[in-house]
């Protein structure tokens, strides 16, 4: 399995971040890293196809948000909250809360 790339925290552009949670898919598997904190890769069901998924992780390293490591042929990720927390203080946790609130709105009474 080749090595990953995560950009260094200094070159996060706060546009990319938003264009990475702009998406509904990754903006749940936030959500969900979020929650549990670490999870492989197949951890977290969207219905959709692994190369899909694939895709939606890499947008989100190549962003800044989640770092990914290999352990065996699993792909563990987490989120850079520590990280994003020092470049962008409030961030994560004001777009986590906000999502939270909007699945909450959805659900019926």
């Amino acid at each position: 399995m080749r090595g990953l790339k995560h950009p260094p925290i200094e070159d996060v552009a706060i546009e990319h971040v938003f264009h990475a949670l702009s998406d509904p898919i990754r903006l749940k598997i936030v959500r969900r890293l979020a929650r549990d904190g670490e999870a492989p890769c197949n951890a977290i069901d969207c219905g959709r196809a692994k190369s899909s998924l694939s895709r939606h992780y890499q947008v989100l390293r190549d962003a800044g948000l989640i770092r990914t490591r290999s352990d065996g042929v699993v792909r563990m990720n987490a989120l850079r909250r520590d990280d994003l927390e020092r470049r962008f203080p409030g961030l994560l946790a004001a777009v986590i809360g906000a999502a939270e609130a909007a699945v909450a709105d959805e659900r019926p009474d």
